[in-house]
């Protein structure tokens, strides 16, 4: 059993380009897997803390957005206090949105509005990172999906600007037009294979029928199937998680 690992089943490369990309590969991951039990998130809290861990500067004005959609209550709780306290010193927010009917009293403590967690060593988190959301609060609303947006977001951009202003970041002047198409990296990275007001090729592939280009039959350590900028068209721009710059 395993609780992280990437949707396109290659560690090496595990993004994927856009939120079409995301849906893409997690329908096709459905097919291939089966789910099962426990929920625990120490081991995700921890990848995102190992992406985030280069750091904010007012050069890599990088930060990372985790969302995560679960339909049960946790059930490594200990662990995962820990690594919330610990990315709570990150470019990092976490959004968790509760599916179902499950008792989810552990996440109300998790998004610690009102009591900041404390790890077992008896450190405190140093800002409030979390934002938790039950689906179930919104179903019966009229104007469900708008209501569901605001809250699921409500609380990023204070998150985002207050990590901004414990580092004592600026905003950088926006990117010239050419800048805008390379990799997350910066101008010096690859150009990038998503749309960038070019006729050019298209952003990522999609198989017969809307099916997404994950093929289960490629020998291990084969190119994936999905493109990047010239010359080779083979790395993916964006990961799973969200990234946002000023």
């Amino acid at each position: 059993v395993s609780h992280c690992f990437p949707l396109n089943f290659n560690p090496q490369r595990p993004e994927v380009s856009g939120v079409q990309g995301i849906l893409d590969a997690y329908h096709y991951t459905l097919s291939q897997v089966d789910l099962y039990g426990p929920t625990n998130f120490s081991s995700i809290l921890e990848a995102t803390i190992q992406y985030a861990s280069a750091g904010v500067s007012q050069e890599r004005q990088q930060y990372h957005i985790l969302l995560v959609i679960t339909d049960g209550e946790i059930t490594d709780m200990e662990k995962t206090i820990e690594k919330i306290v610990h990315a709570s010193s990150l470019p990092i927010s976490i959004v968790i949105v509760g599916v179902g009917t499950a008792d989810f009293t552990k996440m109300e403590t998790l998004d610690a509005d009102d009591n900041p967690l404390i790890d077992k060593y008896g450190k405190r988190m140093e800002r409030d990172i979390v934002q938790f959301v039950p689906l179930r609060k919104f179903h019966s609303r009229s104007g469900a999906n708008f209501s569901l947006a605001r809250e699921t977001l409500a609380e990023i951009p204070d998150q985002f600007l207050g990590c901004m202003k414990k580092y004592n970041i600026k905003p950088n002047p926006p990117p010239l037009r050419h800048q805008q198409s390379t990799f997350i990296g910066g101008p010096q990275g690859p150009p990038a294979p998503y749309p960038t007001g070019q006729q050019s090729y298209p952003p990522y592939p999609v198989g017969p029928g809307g099916t997404a280009p994950y093929p289960s039959d490629q020998p291990p350590g084969s190119i994936p199937p999905y493109p990047t900028g010239p010359p080779s068209r083979r790395d993916s721009p964006l990961s799973l998680r969200s990234t946002a710059r000023q």
